[in-house]
Parts: C-alpha cells; structure tokens; sequence
C-alpha cells in the first residue's frame, strides 16, 4: 500500500523504493507482481528506461502462478489485471500502440455478453488511455470525449482516477493550449 499511496501523490521515487522493499518481503507472490506493476508505474512516470524488460519480469512471474482463486480480491493479480497495468506503463512512456491494445482488451475482457461493465473501475481508466492515444494521434474532439466517459464512470478509487485524469488534462493542455474542449475537460475534471 505504501508504493500505492506514494505513487498516487506523486512521490515516484518512493514509490519505487517502497516497491522494490515489497517484492523482497513478498517473493514468488501475486503481492509481488503487484508490486512489479507499481514499481514500473512510478519508473514510468519518473521517465526511466527499462519499463519493458520490468513488465516482461512481472508476466513471467504472473505465468508461474497459479490462477486467483478470487481474482476480484484487490490484492489477487490474474493476466486481466495485468493488462490494465501494462496499459498505463506503455501509456505515460509513450507507446500508443500497446496503451491502446492493452486498454481495448481489457475493454473487451470487462465487458458482460449484455453490455454490462463488470469492471468499471477498469474501463474507466481505459478509456482515459484512448483518450491520450486520440489526444497524442490528433483527434482533440475524441480525446475530450472519451476523457469526459472515463470522469463519468463510478470509481471506487477516486484518487487513481484523479491521477490518471489529470495527466490526460496536462496532455491535453500542452497539445491543445487554449482550445475551449480542453477547458471543458478541465472543468469536469475539477468537478470530480
């Protein structure tokens, strides 16, 4: 929890070193590979290289392990769940493509046969994803639009949400300096 609450205040670099002392305590766990996951977060955010080798390490240690008997547990990692983390890594270190992948299969993955989201928490943030892809790729209108679904969707951790959405808002601003969509996106966002 600590890597957690020192990446969401924007505290990286004891967000990596929390994570690093986590995975030494927690080896060969799912808390372990959860703790990758945190780790490559704030590298990414911290700008550092090495963010694919560091996911790679996660997924292979997530394949020896055995399917969560409750994958809903928040401290249970299963391949969906490492998707979404993958989604952000690639996504603050630039790599549209596998943002945008990794945000529409965990889409697709989240997505019950009648269209009801069974994990909105999840969906929410991939569609922020697609909006900075959209945003970085040219398309402000669909940036905006998919940046405002993502603000829309209930979330039960409102500060990751925050976080994520206010990152897409610094995109949008510096790509878009004083375009009145952006500002509309800033005011929902600070509307949250």
């Amino acid at each position: 929890m600590t890597a957690w609450f020192a990446l969401t205040q924007g505290r990286f670099k004891q967000a990596v070193d929390a994570a690093q002392r986590g995975q030494v305590a927690a080896k060969f766990s799912s808390v372990h590979v959860q703790l990758i996951a945190q780790e490559a977060k704030a590298k990414a955010r911290l700008g550092e290289p090495g963010l694919q080798e560091l996911l790679e390490s996660g997924r292979a240690m997530l394949a020896r392990l055995p399917y969560p008997d409750r994958p809903d547990n928040h401290f249970k990692v299963d391949p969906a769940k490492w998707d979404y983390y993958s989604m952000d890594v690639h996504r603050i270190g630039g790599d549209n493509d596998r943002a945008r992948a990794h945000a529409q299969t965990v889409i697709r993955d989240n997505i019950a046969p009648d269209g009801t989201e069974l994990s909105p928490m999840r969906i929410s943030e991939c569609r922020l994803t697609l909006g900075f892809v959209a945003g970085r790729e040219g398309d402000l209108e669909q940036a905006v639009g998919l940046g405002l679904d993502g603000l829309r969707e209930g979330r039960q951790s409102r500060v990751h949400l925050l976080m994520v959405a206010g990152e897409l808002d610094q995109e949008l601003r510096s790509r878009y300096a004083g375009e009145g969509m952006v500002r509309d996106f800033g005011e929902a966002l600070r509307a949250v």
